[in-house]
């Protein structure tokens, strides 16, 4: 088969990480989660008290910032500056300031240059919000990945238990918040691609969505 650049999209709650892991693993791809790039960022400027809307501080950060991907034994990691920051990086702090600054150019620059260099070589399946739409518009195959908010926020409840003592309603509460932010904001806004196969995973397993993505992948190879 020949290499192939696949991106995942889509809201929080959705099941992307999930599914693009998986989808990775059974084509051996590698597996790139783009957020975690976004709240490395988030990371970094919260441990200086820095403003989601300075951008001449968050210039200067990102100036300063090396970030890469590397396997472990409880998956892949996120290393900034020499150091683990996989487990720091899933609170809902760092969720809602990851959307702020992601929403600032300076910062987008910075990662645009870091993501494309990851997905030079392709054999990969990235997973973010503009995978599909600005960093990699020509991507061989492009997923939009949705579900119900309902549904989305009781995954995003589940997933947060053993981090936070955050509530259903409060969940729920802080992905409309982040919903609205990531899909008004001006550069580069939370919406499917115009060539993306759209699938809603409201009612299907994880196993029912990568067997889908995989027959799209399939039948494109075929053609």
């Amino acid at each position: 088969m020949k290499p192939l650049l696949i991106t995942i999209d889509g809201p929080s709650g959705a099941g992307k990480t999930t599914t693009t892991r998986l989808l990775a693993d059974r084509l051996d791809y590698r597996y790139i989660d783009t957020g975690a790039l976004y709240r490395g960022v988030a990371l970094a400027a919260i441990s200086k008290g820095l403003s989601p809307d300075d951008d001449t501080a968050l210039e200067k950060l990102c100036s300063t910032l090396k970030m890469e991907f590397i396997p472990g034994e409880k998956g892949l990691r996120l290393i900034s500056n020499g150091s683990d920051i996989t487990d720091q990086i899933r609170t809902p702090e760092i969720s809602m300031f990851a959307s702020a600054v992601s929403a600032r150019p300076v910062v987008r620059h910075f990662l645009l240059d870091l993501q494309r260099h990851l997905g030079r070589d392709k054999n990969a399946v990235f997973e973010g919000r503009d995978m599909g739409t600005v960093v990699f518009p020509d991507a061989d195959v492009k997923f939009f990945l949705d579900a119900s908010q309902k549904i989305r926020s009781l995954r995003r409840f589940e997933e947060l238990k053993l981090v936070s003592p955050q509530s259903l309603e409060a969940v729920e509460r802080d992905m409309r918040r982040r919903d609205k932010n990531d899909s008004t904001r001006n550069l580069a806004p939370l919406k499917p691609a115009e060539d993306a196969i759209r699938v809603d995973s409201t009612d299907l397993s994880i196993e029912a969505v990568v067997g889908r993505m995989l027959t799209v992948i399939e039948n494109i190879i075929i053609r």
